[in-house]
């Protein structure tokens, strides 16, 4: 969700958090990946402009950061 909010194909995003792209496409698909992974894709979804919201009730989730103007 957080990489269509962006607008940014699999291989833009693998390219920012510096993995490839079937890398991406794991993650998407649900698959288990090794935490520093995770964590390269998190770092470039949050420089990116992704908030991370914590789980409340419904779950986890995502937001795009407010733009300064």
């Amino acid at each position: 969700m957080a990489r269509v909010a962006l607008g940014l194909g699999v291989r833009e995003l693998a390219a920012l958090a510096k993995v490839a792209p079937a890398t991406i496409s794991r993650l998407e698909a649900g698959e288990e990946l090794k935490e520093r992974t995770i964590l390269d894709i998190r770092n470039a979804l949050d420089t990116a402009g992704i908030m991370f919201i914590d789980q409340n009730g419904n779950g986890p989730g995502v937001r795009l950061r407010d733009r300064q103007a």
